[in-house]
């Protein structure tokens, strides 16, 4: 999976530049890793093709189109790789996130009252005020590591939409078709700067994604792991059932190609009955 991983859980349940908070009140899920200051301060570096404006582009165009002239929330906003961008296009952006080191990062790209942020985890983080659409993209809700948070993920997305809003997710499909009898792993990236791979526990549902990073210039290279729980997409969709929502679109990417059996990814769109 494209995430870098995380370390051990920090402080939760706070806005931004020590703001109250508010309407936060919730009881955390600790499952997530937490990005560390070192993670946070490298994220945008190390994602930068998938900042770029050819493959951001297809994205903003996606969610800005659904928000209309409605206020969006993303779950696990992060550095604004996406929030920002958004936000800079005229659609307003709330967000959510869970580690004050990513947070701190946006932070320094856009002021509090263009891209307010809570600190808190998206299962049951409550912010103000009604959206039109929330989204959580780039694999996040894998890293709630157990169904019932995914499930209070979805039903945390419902809470704050409004009728009509829309809930978006982008999430891998599970390459399980890849794993002959008895192999446990899947390469992602083999290239000259970085080399992926999951390793996969079927019984629990859990994938390891593992990443050796070339750090420097002495062919050294940076070894990190995260743990993510895969879904797959019929699961989503009971998943929003439960919170009361209903799929109204499913492709493979954010360009609207067709989503069929091989594709490797989906961006599902649920919709909050008017």
């Amino acid at each position: 999976m494209a995430h870098t991983p995380r370390a051990s859980p920090e402080a939760e349940g706070k806005c931004v530049d020590g703001n109250p908070p508010g309407l936060a009140e919730w009881l955390p899920m600790t499952s997530s890793e937490l990005w560390t200051r070192e993670n946070a301060e490298r994220y945008d570096a190390e994602e930068a093709e998938t900042s770029s404006v050819a493959v951001l582009g297809p994205t903003l165009d996606f969610l800005a189109e659904l928000a209309g002239q409605g206020r969006a929330l993303e779950f696990a906003v992060g550095t604004g790789r996406v929030g920002v961008p958004l936000r800079e296009r005229g659609v307003p952006v709330a967000g959510v996130e869970l580690s004050e080191h990513m947070a701190a990062v946006l932070r320094r790209k856009i002021d509090e009252d263009r891209l307010p942020v809570t600190i808190g985890d998206m299962a049951t983080t409550v912010v103000p005020g009604e959206f039109a659409l929330v989204y959580l993209v780039y694999n996040t809700i894998s890293n709630l590591l157990t169904q019932d948070e995914q499930v209070e993920c979805f039903r945390n997305a419902a809470r704050h939409l409004g009728p009509g809003g829309r809930f978006v997710i982008e999430l891998g499909v599970p390459p399980l078709r890849c794993l002959p009898p008895g192999q446990v792993a899947v390469p992602f990236d083999v290239s000259q700067q970085h080399v992926g791979f999951d390793t996969f526990d079927l019984v629990e549902q859990i994938l390891v994604s593992h990443h050796f990073t070339r750090d420097g210039g002495d062919g050294r290279y940076r070894r990190d792991a995260s743990r993510h729980r895969y879904a797959w997409p019929a699961e989503l969709d009971l998943m929003a059932r439960i919170a009361g929502l209903e799929l109204e679109r499913r492709v493979a990417d954010w360009d609207g190609t067709p989503f069929t059996q091989d594709s490797t990814k989906h961006v599902s769109v649920w919709r909050k009955p008017v």
